[in-house]
């Protein structure tokens, strides 16, 4: 956190220098193109396979339809003659998105975090995503913010990024945002949490999580091959198996060894697998497997079990529930229809994933007549009397001659 802390002063003190410098040291890029330029988001979209822009559209519009059915409805609460509470909805007014693109580029981040935002009705998204050996966010990052009409986009990762969001930089135009949303690693989320009230945040998604509870029935290839779609995103990401089966765990094991022989990713899978992060556990009971759930709250719960909806019903804490053997994890990743920003490290017990709700902010609206007011005061004036704030009483009793 220290490290984190004093990058943030770079940027905070020295603005687009310090960004420079940081970009050179951890992306290893000279000459970032900090602020990308419309003309360059329109080549993006047009260099990038045909296939993928069918895929992202598909994604949005799932991604759209879910989120519209989401946003939550103004409620009015009526007391008597002309007295009401109003519970109403309003969007931040901005936020900064992030799209990772250390390991792995994210066009699928894109459309999860700027989505729901839009649908929001946030008037000013930016996004940030780390710069590529050519200055610019990949080509395929860039596509999706095209397809999204994004076009408030900068090459700043890391801790860089929430810094800039949060501070601005005058020198390029870059205004702060009010908030700043999305998945990336462990130093992005330390610079989340330490900027945090400056900042608003979703949650500190870090490093990729997965849990797969799985029992003697359970298809060997498909938990498998699941852990291991998560295994690939980081050498930091967590893979937990939990059965009732030693057979099954011993399969599973044996079925990884196999599968990381000819795995494309195979380094930072292996790294994650071998990891102390990463366990198969066997236990007694379902009961146990659901205890197991609850205190880990996976950021991705997957369950291949006899029986999913009993135990779904008893698993409180988890960023997401992938049921049955069809709802594999990657599919939630790019087109289910839900979020793939998920709070990881145990944050499920108190947070939740990205949203249309997480740019949207519940507003109070309290509106009394006179004589609903005055009808209450001696009630609020035993309050104010009890806590000693005489001039709380005075602020109510002075309407009554007006």
């Amino acid at each position: 956190m220290t490290d984190v802390q004093a990058l943030i002063s770079e940027v905070e003190t020295h603005g687009e220098k310090a960004i420079r410098d940081q970009i050179s040291r951890f992306d290893q890029v000279n000459h970032p193109v900090l602020k990308v330029e419309k003309q360059q988001l329109d080549e993006a979209a047009e260099q990038v396979d045909g296939s993928l822009i069918d895929a992202m559209q598909e994604s949005i519009a799932r991604l759209r339809k879910s989120s519209q059915d989401a946003i939550p409805q103004q409620v009015v609460t009526e007391y008597g003659h002309l007295a009401k509470v109003v519970q109403r909805y309003s969007p931040v007014d901005s936020v900064a998105v992030y799209a990772p693109g250390g390991k792995a580029v994210y066009p699928s981040s894109v459309i999860m975090n700027v989505v729901p935002a839009q649908v929001a009705g946030v008037g000013r998204i930016g996004l940030f995503s780390p710069p590529q050996e050519n200055g610019l966010p990949a080509v395929e990052v860039l596509a999706a913010a095209a397809l999204l009409e994004i076009d408030e986009v900068y090459s700043i990762g890391g801790v860089g990024a929430v810094a800039s969001a949060a501070f601005g930089i005058e020198s390029i135009g870059l205004e702060p945002f009010r908030m700043f949303t999305g998945p990336g690693n462990i130093y992005l989320a330390a610079a989340k949490r330490a900027l945090r009230g400056l900042i608003g945040i979703d949650s500190e998604a870090g490093p990729t999580e997965i849990m797969v509870l799985a029992d003697e029935q359970s298809n060997v290839d498909y938990v498998s091959s699941d852990l291991l779609s998560q295994a690939e995103h980081d050498e930091n990401a967590a893979c937990v198996l939990v059965t009732t089966s030693l057979q099954l765990a011993e399969n599973v094991n044996a079925n990884l060894l196999t599968r990381l022989e000819t795995t494309e990713n195979r380094a930072r899978a292996s790294a994650s697998l071998e990891g102390p992060q990463s366990i198969i556990l066997v236990v007694d009971s379902l009961q146990s497997m659901i205890t197991a759930a609850n205190e880990y709250a996976a950021e991705h719960l997957s369950m291949q079990l006899a029986d999913n909806d009993y135990a779904s019903r008893q698993i409180t804490n988890a960023g997401a529930l992938f049921i049955g053997p069809y709802s594999p994890v990657s599919l939630g990743d790019y087109m289910a229809g839900s979020n793939h920003v998920l709070p990881t490290g145990g944050q499920g017990k108190h947070s939740s994933g990205l949203s249309v709700l997480t740019f949207l902010r519940a507003q109070q609206v309290i509106d009394y007549s006179k004589q609903e007011l005055l009808g209450l005061e001696p009630k609020l004036i035993s309050f104010t009397r009890a806590e000693r704030l005489s001039a709380h009483g005075e602020a109510i009793s002075a309407r009554r001659s007006h």
